[in-house]
């Protein structure tokens, strides 16, 4: 049987693994579990998975070059998000230890958030709350009708589908701009981001991260959203230039901002903006929901099935190089299909 180490701290194993999947976990493979309540990485994290031919790993740890190259045993790091970027896979390649990641769950939880920041950005909803507990009574003013108003959608993935039809169904238009991807349903328009910019009322970023989407939302492109635009983070914070987005609030160019993830620690929004009277932030919750948390927990164990029975699992990230499968009677081969989205 194999040995999986489980690096959930308890904390972090309430929100993102859960007992059931953990049961589940157990029928295919001895767990061992993360014995403190810190996160591990480096050195640390290889020798509390001594003896360990996988790690199951939450978002919050890193696989890094020192883990693989002092984890001898090691033969898979498993990934329970669909966000490897803090997996060094250059160097778990060169050790030969397969990397894997889980696929998106948390479709609809995003989505539903998407929708509780537009209608909180639209009505001003978390003011009036704040006002009324701090005891005032606040002022009324005129909202933005969604029905009536403009969606841009950043980034055309399986989050940015499901935003789009939500949005068509409240009646709102919904421009794309996304130079990888296509709409099939005849009422939304793709066009050229800056198009998408100068036209929406919502600007929603569900594009991916990678070099050239990093600082995507800069000066120029918050200036090119129309004047009392609102915009919207949901995929990564390195993605917007958060001093950029911070002087287009001050400017009062934009009316608004929402974001449920940024540049701070375990990419939480950052606290100077988080905490401006005219931005709604959440602490990266937007797949905090039992149904998003489990679908990713059970990926794993799939994987972690499918590694036992001596077969390559789904979503693998550099099969091709991970030639310590030999290991426990596998061969290498190409990965499966399993792209995230």
């Amino acid at each position: 049987m194999l040995r999986v180490f489980l690096t959930h701290t308890p904390e972090m194993f309430e929100g993102y693994y859960g007992t059931r999947a953990l049961a589940a976990l157990q029928q295919h493979a001895e767990v061992v579990r993360n014995p403190g309540g810190t996160v591990l990485s480096g050195a640390a994290l290889a020798e509390a998975a001594q003896g360990c031919q996988a790690i199951v790993a939450d978002r919050a740890t890193p696989g890094t070059a020192e883990t693989f190259a002092a984890a001898p045993d090691l033969v898979a790091f498993l990934r329970v998000a669909v966000d490897i970027s803090t997996i060094d896979v250059a160097a778990a390649s060169a050790a030969g230890v397969l990397v894997t990641r889980a696929t998106p769950g948390f479709v609809d939880a995003v989505t539903e958030l998407a929708l509780g920041f537009m209608v909180d950005l639209a009505r001003g909803v978390s003011g009036h709350v704040q006002a009324y507990r701090r005891g005032e009574e606040p002022a009324g003013r005129m909202g933005l009708q969604l029905s009536a108003a403009t969606l841009g959608i950043v980034g055309y993935g399986r989050i940015g589908r499901r935003l789009a039809e939500v949005a068509l169904a409240l009646g709102m238009r919904v421009l794309v701009a996304d130079p990888h991807a296509a709409a099939e349903d005849p009422r939304i328009a793709m066009a050229p981001m800056e198009e998408v910019l100068a036209q929406s009322d919502f600007v929603v970023c569900l594009a991916i991260s990678e070099a050239s989407t990093r600082d995507l939302f800069d000066a120029a492109a918050f200036a090119r959203m129309k004047r009392g635009a609102r915009f919207i983070n949901l995929s990564r914070g390195e993605l917007v230039d958060e001093r950029a987005l911070e002087a287009a609030l001050d400017s009062g160019h934009l009316s608004g901002a929402a974001m449920d993830v940024g540049r701070a620690a375990d990419q939480r929004p950052s606290a100077f903006l988080a905490r401006r009277r005219d931005v709604v932030a959440a602490p990266h919750v937007g797949g905090m929901t039992p149904e998003a948390m489990e679908h990713q927990a059970m990926d794993t164990v799939r994987q972690v099935a499918a590694l036992a029975r001596g077969e390559m699992p789904d979503n693998t990230v550099n099969a091709a190089a991970a030639h310590r499968l030999a290991r426990i009677g596998m061969r290498q081969a190409p990965a499966r299909s399993g792209a995230p989205g």
